[in-house]
């Protein structure tokens, strides 16, 4: 094995971490902010991606396109199931039971709609999964160098929005100190609601990117799972930035483990360094000053 595969390998993780980053980013925000485990954001990627699938071999839509019609969509999706959340008041921990439902109930129908059996869009429909940039010996597989792009715009952005406008300040009071948040008059359901609509956006993209990469099974939420949990509790619960950085290490740590091991030893490695690294610093290792 040479340093050039495995540099290859570790590019190709890097860039696959974009895509986790993705699917984190909205079950981050509203686990940091809010106080709930939604589940049911892993149902709304699966449903974007088979939307994605659908639109473009149905309604001949570009694939990068479809997030035009399932970004808002989702995005009344997720206001709305924040607004449904905040209505019965789910504590964090009900609420990981609930969501968890409403993931098998839209893995159901998903399942009984477009089938159990893998879905990919055609060559002709999708060219961007055959695509990649070269630069000197090394592949950036295009939907992977879109993933990591699209990940670095929308954290980049939700970062700033969280920063440095009147609502994300005020999400991140409400995170900080529900009571005095309310004292000073805080909105926590409105808020909550347009903080759920940006995850569900998220998501959105996120299953089109998976769509535009990779065969879609309804199965799939349940092999996230582990890897995308790994991205939001490493890179800090609530942290976008670390997000990102957490989703990108992971991916590369997969890649070359697989390729100086094996992909079935990947998992084992992976998550026995995650727990190395949560016991040395248990608010995840992105955040500063995390004991």
């Amino acid at each position: 094995m040479t340093i050039q595969t495995i540099l290859q390998a570790g590019i190709a993780g890097a860039l696959t971490g974009g895509l986790y980053a993705l699917m984190a980013l909205g079950l981050t925000l509203t686990w940091g902010m809010l106080r709930v485990i939604n589940l049911a954001h892993f149902a709304l990627i699966l449903v974007s991606a088979y939307l994605t699938f659908e639109l473009a071999t149905r309604a001949g839509l570009d694939p990068l396109l479809t997030v035009v019609v399932t970004a808002p969509l989702l995005f009344l999706a997720g206001a709305g199931l924040q607004w449904a959340f905040d209505r019965f008041a789910l504590t964090e921990f009900n609420s990981l039971l609930v969501t968890f439902g409403l993931l098998i109930v839209v893995v159901q129908l998903v399942s009984n709609y477009w089938s159990a059996d893998f879905q990919r869009m055609s060559a002709e429909v999708n060219p961007y999964a055959t695509q990649s940039l070269r630069l000197g010996p090394f592949a950036f597989p295009t939907p992977r160098l879109l993933a990591v792009v699209a990940a670095v715009v929308l954290v980049g952005g939700t970062h700033a929005w969280l920063q440095r406008t009147y609502s994300g300040r005020a999400l991140r009071a409400f995170a900080e100190d529900r009571t005095i948040a309310a004292a000073f008059g805080i909105d926590h359901v409105r808020l909550g609601a347009l903080l759920g609509g940006v995850a569900g956006a998220t998501a959105a993209v996120a299953g089109m990117l998976i769509a535009v990469d990779r065969p879609l099974t309804p199965s799939s939420p349940f092999e996230w799972f582990g890897i995308v949990f790994a991205v939001v509790i490493l890179g800090g619960i609530g942290n976008v930035v670390g997000t990102l950085l957490a989703g990108i290490v992971v991916g590369a740590l997969a890649g070359v483990v697989s390729v100086a091991w094996s992909p079935s030893t990947a998992p084992l490695v992976i998550f026995s360094l995650i727990i190395v690294a949560l016991l040395v610093r248990p608010r995840g290792i992105f955040v500063r000053g995390g004991t």
